[in-house]
């Protein structure tokens, strides 16, 4: 099992980043897939997740109308799709997959986790 995240970079404040997590050696659909981001002295926080089988979506409300998720099974993919990105989004955006189905109170815990993608980097910069 293995998680691939792109799409990282350098941005104005505003502008718009996409990010890829590609999923290899499981059914994605079978697993929850959560972005999560960690900015320098700050703790790690689930930014947006898609529950596995019914596609549920969970936001945190930093980014809540700005940025959305989406699950391609067939392509073994789930995008971060991030609009009118602001300093305060910098960070390293992490994907992550779990064997379960959260609620509200458990989507953005790390720990409920199994498997984590290597970071990648986005700032914005003001």
């Amino acid at each position: 099992v293995q998680l691939q995240a792109s799409g990282g970079g350098l941005v104005q404040t505003g502008g718009s980043l996409r990010l890829s997590c590609a999923a290899s050696g499981f059914s994605l659909n079978s697993y929850t897939i959560t972005w999560f981001r960690q900015a320098p002295g700050k703790e790690r926080e689930g930014v947006l997740c898609i529950r596995r089988n019914d596609g549920y979506k969970y936001y945190a409300g930093s980014v809540k109308g700005r940025f959305t998720i989406s699950r391609d099974n067939a392509k073994g993919t789930v995008s971060l799709q991030m609009n009118s990105l602001q300093p305060e989004d910098t960070a390293v955006y992490s994907c992550a997959a779990g064997v379960f189905s959260p609620i509200l109170s458990t989507w953005a815990n790390a720990a409920a986790y199994d498997y984590w993608g290597q970071g990648t980097q986005v700032t914005v910069s003001s």
